[in-house]
């Protein structure tokens, strides 16, 4: 057996050439993997399935081996069947939807689990209960889409957490109360004691993510300012320590061989000791797919030492671990998280072309820790830049950094759970540790990242063609200039489109009950309010408008304008003005005493944006489109808050729109407003406002309804009468999503 090897089986694995048996040869679980996500694909509806299942035929094909045909045939009617099977599992919680209930289960920080009828539940908001037994009331719904660009869509999401083996969470408990909880009890509730005993709260948090991926109480944490440690994390590229993944595998059971080691235990019974170690691990910490993925890729190479056959190929592990991951969980094959996983660990099969092109003189654990991290990240960078619309430049340093404290951490938190309430002995340490790697998130979170967009098919594409061509530079198949061609071409090209067409539009952002539109044209990019949460703590802005300008491609705007100091209208940009460089804050009445409007002229004066009182006639111009305040007029301010509203006119090569704010009925017959072409109606469609004075001097023939989930009965019927009386179009928000408009 290979005794140099002992050290660390699973901490390098992309250093170690194939075994005797894969050399040269295709292994079989890649045209297997290969069948099942075309499967899976083909099952879901999605052409590109045929691509996934021929690309494995075609591998086979050219390797020689008619079998490994059959296996990738094989896997597209396995992928094709674990899908249809999972789409056809009765809904469960489908007669209750859109009642008030109360349930009893078993929260674990994200789902409530239900024993009759068998079911899982997502609940917000989250009940600010440790995980246990509880009875929650509340109201049964459907969850929501994609309503935003770049927005969480909650629905395909909850798809992804279920498969053919756990129930699939189709239902929200939204309004949650607590009626009823007791704390988690068994190993895992002995195990979470541990992590937590003597620690502070923020290290505490930390420690449940670090340990058992769970992220619900960090989420809650913040380093001061409205600055949250989850995104401190997310800015600093350290978002992967809060998820269990493979480094927490690779240091654990390197861990307990060092220890079998130390007691003298022979080496293949470590290896095997180790095996045994993961069964246990991956049911204290759950199935999610990075951790599913790292337990069956360490277990293989754990199995293949054990038994005195070296480490396996590794290409051929992840693929076979792929297969295993699907097949029970076919819709994880559109989850992030899975696709993070196993992008990052392809990149890392490439670390030792790529150590080799750094100096030898170097150490080869530095050069290793450099291209793992640099690999990582350029893996998965098409789906972080286009699921978080960021991307972070010190990822290298703050990863290097942190790398050495998880590599303690990890070890000695997992020995604090497992002590239970006696981990107060160690627990000095652990809080030192989980305090240092706080400190290095909240130093590189402060670093600016570089802002992304959506990532379209042909992004896709690009960034596939450009990794291609640096896999086989790293190979010496490809000569340098011409794979730095290929990405300064592939960059040009999908750069081109944005700039021979920049986008010109009115974009009414879906932000529920509330208002948040953008305005876009070369030169004049205008955010008009910004939406917010009456009575709720959840961030609109941070979490929902800044997310949709970024995937929008905004970096910067102009101007911002704060209609009125009204919650669901102005709470949300103090998220947006920390987060985008901004010219200036447009507002109408400078009211005094009122917190939400406080709070953001705090905020623009930290950072440093100019703030304007605008007044009716007030414009600005470019590229031929107009903005035109048209109220207020200066003249003395109402006690009502709605009366004293930003109004504005938009103009653009004939084509005419206005947005109202919340102005009521008689104020809208004194804008003169003009004809329009669209009038995005104010309040919401209260029924004091959007009267029959401004719709039969507009004329529009459409008009938008900015409204969400509310019991204000917004739009009120009286408004759609009004409205269908001059024979306008209707376009709501709360049906129809974000709605954009082109301007000509």
């Amino acid at each position: 057996m290979p005794g140099r090897h002992a050290a660390a089986p699973v901490a390098r694995p992309s250093t170690v050439s194939p075994t005797r048996a894969t050399s040269g040869r295709l292994a079989w679980s890649i045209p297997l993997a290969c069948g099942v996500i075309g499967g899976i694909l083909l099952g879901l509806g999605v052409g590109w399935g045929l691509l996934a299942g021929g690309l494995g035929v075609a591998l086979a094909v050219f390797d020689g081996r008619a079998v490994l045909a059959l296996l990738a045939l094989l896997g597209t009617g396995l992928g094709f069947g674990s899908q249809r099977l999972n789409a056809a599992r009765p809904d469960h919680m489908a007669p209750w939807v859109g009642a008030q209930v109360t349930l009893t289960g078993d929260w674990d920080g994200q789902f409530l689990s239900l024993e009759d009828p068998p079911a899982r539940v997502a609940v917000s908001p989250k009940p600010r209960v440790p995980p246990g037994r509880v009875v929650l009331s509340g109201r049964l719904v459907r969850p929501e889409g994609q309503d935003v660009p770049g927005g969480f869509d909650q629905a395909a999401w909850l798809r992804g957490q279920g498969g053919l083996l756990v129930p699939t969470p189709t239902t929200v408990l939204v309004g949650a109360r607590v009626r009823q909880s007791t704390p988690e009890g068994g190993l895992r509730g002995w195990f979470r004691q541990g992590l937590t005993a003597g620690l502070g709260q923020r290290e505490a948090a930390l420690m449940q993510a670090v340990e058992l991926g769970d992220r619900g109480d960090i989420g809650r944490e913040d380093f001061g300012e409205g600055y949250s440690v989850r995104d401190a994390f997310a800015r600093s590229g350290l978002s992967h320590l809060m998820a269990l993944s493979g480094q927490n595998v690779a240091l654990l059971t390197g861990a307990v061989i060092w220890l079998l080691m130390w007691l003298r235990v022979p080496l293949g019974w470590r290896y095997a000791g180790a095996l045994l170690f993961l069964i246990p691990y991956l049911l204290l910490v759950g199935v999610s797919p990075s951790i599913l993925r790292a337990v069956l890729m360490g277990g293989a190479v754990l199995l293949g030492y054990a038994i005195g056959r070296g480490r396996p190929d590794p290409s051929g592990v992840i693929a076979l671990a792929a297969s295993v991951c699907l097949l029970p969980f076919p819709l994880w094959l559109l989850d992030v998280g899975f696709q993070l996983s196993f992008l990052a660990v392809l990149g890392l099969t490439l670390s030792g072309q790529a150590a080799a092109r750094l100096p030898e003189r170097w150490p080869l654990w530095l050069r290793l820790a450099l291209v793992a991290t640099v690999l990582a990240e350029l893996a998965t960078l098409p789906v972080i830049a286009g699921n978080f619309g960021q991307l972070p430049l010190v990822g290298l340093p703050a990863n290097l950094i942190a790398g050495v404290i998880m590599a303690a951490l990890v070890p000695l938190g997992f020995m604090a759970g497992l002590l239970g309430p006696l981990a107060v002995l160690v627990n000095w340490l652990t809080g030192l540790l989980a305090a240092a790697l706080l400190g290095v998130v909240e130093v590189f979170g402060r670093a600016p990242v570089l802002t992304w967009g959506e990532v379209g098919p042909a992004g896709v594409v690009a960034y596939a063609v450009t990794a291609l061509a640096g896999v086989l530079w790293l190979r010496g198949r490809l000569r340098a200039p011409v794979a730095l061609g290929t990405l300064l071409a592939c960059a040009l090209l999908t750069v081109l489109p944005g700039l021979l067409k920049p986008a010109r539009e009115l974009v009414f952002l879906d932000v529920g009950q509330g208002d948040a539109t953008l305005l876009r044209a070369p030169g004049l990019t205008v955010l008009v309010d910004g939406g917010g949460s009456v009575g709720s703590d959840y961030d609109v802005g941070g979490r929902t408008v800044v997310p949709a300008l970024r995937a929008l491609g905004v970096r910067s705007l102009g101007v911002v304008v704060a209609t009125h100091a009204d919650t669901d209208h102005i709470e949300g940009l103090p998220s947006v003005l920390r987060a985008l460089p901004v010219g200036e804050l447009w507002i109408g009445q400078r009211k005094q005493g009122d917190p939400v409007l406080r709070d953001l002229l705090t905020v623009a004066r930290e950072e440093g944006v100019p703030v304007r009182e605008v007044r009716r006639g007030d414009t600005v111009t470019a590229s031929g489109v107009t903005l035109t305040v048209l109220w207020p007029a200066g003249q003395g301010w109402s006690p009502e808050d709605n009366e004293n509203s930003v109004a504005l006119r938009v103009e653009s090569r004939g084509f005419r729109a206005a947005l109202i704010g919340d102005l009521p009925t008689p104020v809208e017959a004194r804008l003169g407003v003009g004809d329009l072409d669209l009038l995005k109606a104010a309040h919401h469609g209260s029924r004091h406002s959007t009267g029959t004075d401004i719709l039969r001097e507009s004329t529009p023939a459409d008009v938008l309804l900015s409204v969400g989930r509310n019991t204000y009965g917004h739009p009120h019927p009286d408004v759609l009468s009004r409205v269908g009386e001059v024979g306008a179009r209707v376009w709501r928000t709360d049906r129809l999503g974000t709605v954009r408009w082109p301007l000509p």
